[in-house]
Parts: C-alpha cells; structure tokens; sequence
C-alpha cells in the first residue's frame, strides 16, 4: 500500500502490485480472482474509461475498436424513475430475475441517497433521518465524519432471492418505504447485457421504454498524442519499480498521459518557472514514440473493461511462437512492449490504472479516496 496524506480530510490510499496473467485465457470464462480482472469487478460503473497505446499497436486493434457492432461499442439510458418503479412487476421479472441490468442513481456518495442496483443486488446508501424513516435494517458505514457518529446507512436486497416477490414480507417492507419515503423521481443510468437491446432499446420495445429513456452510445474517441516522451522499460526491469517513489512516479506519468499533457511531448518547451516536471527514465533513458489515447465516457460496466482488455491483448500483444516460453510469456527480457488502461468511478473516490505488457506481466494501481 502506497500512503499520500491530504490536508484535511481521509487520506488517499494507492495499493500497488505487479501479477501475472494466467498461461491460457478463455474469453467466456476469465477468473475474476486474478488480476487485473478482480480489479475491473470491483468497480461495477465507471464514468471514464482510458486506453494509451503506442501508435503500431493501436494499427493492430484498431479494426476492432471501429467495428460498429464491435466489442468498442456500448449503449447505456438515462431515464427519470422513481426508486418503486423497479420494483413493479414487468420490470422486475424482464431485468433482474431473468435478465441482467446494473442502474445508478443521481447523487453523490457520502452525501445524498444514492441507488444502485447491479448484479441482481439493490444498494440503498441513505443519511440517518431517511434510513429512520424507512424502517429496513442495514448496516452503518463510515463516512469520514465524527468517529463515534454513525450519520450514514447502507440497505442491500438481493432481488433475485425466492423471498422477494410481491406478497412477502420483506418485499412489502421495501415497497412501503419506495412509496412512503423514497418516493422522489430521480435520473438514473441504466445498461442493459442483453445483446438484444442495442437494438430493441432504440427501438422502443423494452419496458423501459414507457419511461422516455434518453439513449446515449459507448463510442470511443481517439486522439494522437505524437512524439511522447515514453521511458525505455522492459519486463526485466519491473521489479525495479517497487519502491515507493518510484511505483508512483510512474503513476504519475501515466496519468499525464491520459491527461495528453504537453510536459510529455519531445518538442515541449516550458518555462522552468511553470514547470518543474521531467519525464522519469528510472536510469534506463528515455525515447521519443507517437502515443494514442482512445477515451469512452457514459456508464461503463466492467464486463465493458474486461472484453475491451481481452480484444486488445489478442490482437495488440500477440507473443509469436518463437519468443513463447510456453506459459503464456515472453522469452526475451527485452520486450518493451505495452499498453495502459485507466478509469475513474463515480464520485471521483475511486479509480484504476492497469499497464498490460506482452505476455503476461501486469502492473496494477487501485485509488482509494
């Protein structure tokens, strides 16, 4: 775990580590106990999702990524519902008991009540006065105010139970609560995993389609980030990277990456005054290369991430068969070749940063506001 102290505040927290891919991934079946997969799932939505890739392999996946019907393309609604009205019966019996839906409300985490329902499992995070009022049991969560002053409360239901239909007693509980005390509209995000519904959601025959959704695409969007400045590291040079300042040390440069910032850039020339950055070479140089950045913004799911990671890897850091070392790796030491993948969640206390190499070695950053 890597320490960074605010101010004010609950500190940030890094975690860091460097995995191994399994040998053999099968697309339809990936461990979600390896990383950088367990990763990806422990963020359900994200509002920002970043690969950075040098410009011959972003060639490779390029075809893949513009495929209108690809993996790279998404749709996600936003819709004004009331919390009650998933719970009616159409939609609940469509969406979360025979299918899969995840949906996000309006709100800010730790300060407003906020929805969400993803994998089958409805999450209430509500302040004291609402969750008195409601009459559900939860479970206290901190919320970086006074220690010993529980001021925020967290219910979860699991809808795809056997006890949540209509006419049980809990299932009552929790409508009389959405028709008694959470009974506001709000704008919520809603992403449908049948691939059926980039069509019937356009369309207008889901059932959701009686609330007036406002359909939006998952596109990417690309910008040339040309004559980067881009350290010379290998996978034989990984291990070097564990210290402390020098995990986030290249941290810090990729997020300038994402950032497309100019203190990046071979030709920059900026006032010593106004910046003091220097791109770190960790004792190894540094070379000039034209970067890519491909950026998709909406509701991002992680199933989204994780398809987008395995196309990417297939067709973007192939290991010929000469260089296999028969684990899924690379032979060579030398290999440099490598691509970064970064998101932000909702909220802004959460985030990732993956950098995949050839092969099999993974270099992961998880935040923790």
């Amino acid at each position: 775990m890597l320490d960074i102290h605010r101010d004010s505040g609950p500190a940030t927290k890094f975690f860091f580590s460097h995995s191994l891919l399994p040998s053999y991934l099968d697309p339809q079946n990936v461990s979600t106990k390896k990383k950088p997969f367990s990763t990806f799932n422990a963020q359900p939505f994200s509002h920002t999702l970043d690969l950075i890739l040098p410009e011959e392999i972003y060639e490779l996946v390029r075809a893949q990524l513009e495929k209108q019907d690809g993996v790279a393309r998404g749709m996600y609604a936003r819709v004004y519902m009331k919390l009650g009205e998933i719970l009616e019966r159409e939609f609940l019996e469509e969406y979360v008991k025979k299918g899969n839906i995840m949906m996000l409300s309006e709100g800010r985490p730790l300060v407003d009540n906020v929805f969400a329902l993803h994998d089958g499992v409805l999450r209430l995070e509500l302040d004291r006065p609402t969750y008195e009022r409601c009459g559900l049991q939860g479970k206290p969560i901190e919320d970086g105010g006074k220690k010993h002053q529980k001021a925020r409360w967290v219910v979860e239901f699991g809808l795809r139970a056997p006890s949540m239909v209509h006419g049980k007693k809990g299932f009552s509980r929790l409508e009389w609560a959405c028709k008694n005390v959470l009974n506001e509209s709000l704008t919520w995000l809603f992403y449908n995993f049948n691939p059926s519904a980039r069509e019937a959601l356009p369309a207008g025959k889901e059932p959701i389609s009686t609330h007036q959704p406002f359909i939006h695409a998952l596109e990417p969007t690309v910008t040339k980030l040309p004559r980067t400045l881009v350290p010379n590291l290998a996978v034989a040079d990984l291990s070097a990277l564990y210290a402390q300042e020098d995990a986030l040390t290249l941290y810090e440069y990729l997020a300038l990456l994402s950032l497309g910032s100019p203190r990046l850039c071979a030709t920059d020339r900026v006032d010593p005054h106004l910046s003091r950055y220097e791109v770190p070479d960790f004792g190894h140089g540094l070379g000039a290369r034209d970067m890519v950045r491909v950026r998709w913004r909406g509701f991002i799911p992680a199933q989204f991430v994780r398809d987008l990671f395995l196309v990417v890897r297939r067709e973007g850091l192939k290991v010929v068969k000469a260089e296999q070392d028969g684990e899924g790796g690379t032979q060579r030491g030398e290999e440099d070749r490598w691509v970064c993948w970064s998101a932000g969640a909702f909220g802004g206390k959460k985030g990732w940063t993956v950098m995949q190499w050839a092969g099999r070695e993974t270099l992961v950053w998880e935040c923790e506001g």
